[in-house]
């Protein structure tokens, strides 16, 4: 099996190293709109990855997709007069939590779909400004503001993001540099379309300009406040970047990380802890005249074909099925590798050549060309419809002065068992990120680090997960123990518990929310669920599984499958789903009485 898994991973590696090449360009999928109606009346609306977190489908009778401002303030104008419950949607749908469910009465509500408003960008070279309508896709506006010789300097690792869909949640790249890299602290005006009284038309467009105290709560909105219609984006002159990957040992990383992004303004660490590596990188702009056309093409998002990618989720099922720690073991080593050999998808050119890579800011800050196919042949690894990578999302944010004992003892749950630390490392290890202190009510009241993991998820939600004791203890320490706040588009449910009270600004948050939508039409029995962090009063058989709850009785777990609700080994408050073989297991475990 071991030997089967790194030809089939080799393979992929070559395919995806040269998939923007044009034989494989024009055999690819581009991912299916997010919203499917029948024929015979109703939508259904989906996430990316084809599931919710509580695998229950979001329905609503219909959809509608306004071209303009007008048409958008006429559909609220008609939902509020209609007493409908409201969510905006996007053509790309990335927002892990249920967001964007309207409600659970799927009949009183409706979808506005963003995906046909997105005509207008608009560049103001001389004042360093765009204004763009809020459907417009992150690479439709990278592109757009580096024609006028000018940038966005922050931006998203992943470009399948609309500019409203991107702000509304908190989306980011990494810098403690200027403004920081988190994109809705360069709003500087933005346009929201909300609810009005009958005298009004119903709706009414509110123009934010960057001295309103309300545009504070509107940068990170996650959709609560209104419809929003146009954003207004503080720029920079253009420039380049140059990108060097350092692959080096991961010790004593967590007490030089402040240094690393303090010395490198796009700075990033990440950690593949099973493989004891640390990977440093430096990015830094340079001038518009330092030689170099070069691209960032992240190899994950990089299309794949079809069958390597069903053949990836067969082989990590079937590690497992049978438990089979090595296999996955040998899988986190081929891919690191693999990364290693080729950048990581950095390219000089047509492919990786050696570094530094150095290119246009454009070029380099985001990557998706999965996005951009058109055939069948090819397509995003974790295509639903094609039965590929399934998995969870895990997004951490700490105070930047807790991260350094976060680590810390991350690795000691490590050093009782690295083996256990490869499933995190077949996908893309610990990606770290850093983040200024926003004024938006919403965001991060100060300098932060922002951890990145993804791990298996199991095709069913009865199944339990090999090593799912060490996930859940790792997600329990970070926004428990160390009181991280969650990123509001990721995450499984259990890690958004008490977040209203990690949020100092949190109260005006809620009253502008009263204000603007006082009869929460665009708020849900979902979006509730997410902001005010409540745990389910009726915790149900399994339900720890998939980050549902924390597990307090064995039957929140799998008994039936040999996992029972345990203490943590290393954060002894945490209440993980652990195997256990047999009745001695229950008393011992890595040696460790608990």
């Amino acid at each position: 099996m071991h030997t089967t898994w790194n030809w089939l991973l080799g393979v992929l590696h070559l395919v995806t190293w040269g998939s923007s090449s044009t034989l494989l360009t024009i055999y690819a999928m581009p991912p299916q709109s997010p919203v499917q109606c029948n024929t015979t009346g109703g939508c259904t609306l989906y996430s990316s990855y084809g599931v919710w977190g509580d695998r229950k489908d979001c329905h609503a009778p219909n959809v509608t997709y306004p071209t303009t401002e007008q048409e958008l303030r006429s559909v609220v104008a008609y939902a509020n007069h209609n007493k409908l419950k409201v969510k905006v949607v996007t053509k790309f749908s990335h927002t892990i939590p249920k967001l964007a469910c309207p409600t659970s009465n799927s009949e009183a509500s409706l979808l506005v779909s963003t995906e046909k408003y997105n005509s207008n960008i608009v560049v103001d070279k001389d004042n360093l400004v765009v204004t763009v309508d809020a459907g417009v896709g992150l690479r439709e506006l990278i592109d757009k503001v580096e024609e006028a010789g000018l940038t966005l300097v922050a931006a998203p690792y992943w470009e399948g993001v609309s500019v409203g869909g991107l702000i509304s949640t908190g989306a980011h790249g990494s810098s403690w540099w200027g403004k920081g890299g988190a994109v809705h602290d360069y709003v500087i005006g933005l346009s929201l379309i909300v609810p009005a009284r009958p005298s009004e038309g119903y709706a009414k467009i509110i123009r934010l300009e960057a001295q309103d105290p309300l545009l504070n709560a509107a940068k990170v909105s996650l959709g609560l406040l209104g419809v929003i219609s146009k954003v207004k984006l503080s720029l920079e002159r253009g420039f380049k970047r140059s990108v060097t990957y350092n692959f080096t040992n991961d010790a004593h990383f967590e007490d030089v990380f402040m240094d690393h992004a303090k010395k490198y303004e796009f700075a990033d660490i990440t950690w593949y802890p099973s493989k004891n590596t640390a990977v440093y990188r430096y990015d830094e702009r340079v001038l518009l005249n330092v030689s170099g056309n070069g691209v960032y093409d992240f190899i994950g998002f990089q299309s794949n074909l079809i069958l390597i990618s069903k053949s990836i989720r067969a082989t990590e099922k079937t590690f497992e099925n049978t438990r089979d720690v090595k296999g996955k073991c040998t899988l986190a080593t081929t891919t690191v590798a693999a990364k290693k050999l080729v950048g990581n998808g950095l390219k000089n050119g047509l492919i990786f050549t050696g570094y530094p890579v150095i290119g246009q800011q454009g070029k380099m800050q985001t990557s998706g060309s999965c996005l951009y196919s058109s055939s069948s042949f090819s397509t995003c690894a974790w295509d639903p419809r094609i039965n590929g990578l399934f998995f969870y999302e895990t997004t951490a944010i700490f105070p930047a002065p807790k991260f350094g004992e976060f680590i810390r003892d991350v690795k000691k749950l490590r050093d009782l068992n690295p083996e256990n630390f490869c499933g995190v490392d077949v996908y893309n290890g610990f990606l770290i990120r850093f983040i200024k202190a926003s004024g938006a009510y919403l965001g991060q009241s100060e300098d932060s680090v922002v951890v990145d993991f993804n791990y298996y998820r199991a095709s069913e939600a009865s199944t339990p997960r090999l090593n799912q004791d060490v996930w859940e203890e790792v997600e329990q320490m970070a926004f428990f123990k160390y009181g991280a706040k969650p990123h509001w588009a990721k995450n499984r449910n259990l890690a958004f518990l008490d977040v209203q009270h990690k949020y100092p600004n949190f109260n005006r948050f809620i009253a502008a929310r009263k204000q603007l939508d006082p009869q929460n039409m665009f708020s849900s029995e979902w979006s509730d669920e997410i902001l005010f962090g409540k745990e389910a009063a009726n915790k149900g058989d399994g339900c720890a599984l998939e980050g549902q709850c924390i597990c307090s009785e064995d039957r929140h777990c799998s008994p039936e499958n040999g996992y029972f609700c345990k203490q943590g080994l290393v954060y002894k408050e945490a209440r993980v789903c652990r195997y256990l073989q047999s009745l001695s297991d229950n008393e011992y475990f890595y040696g460790i009485r608990y």
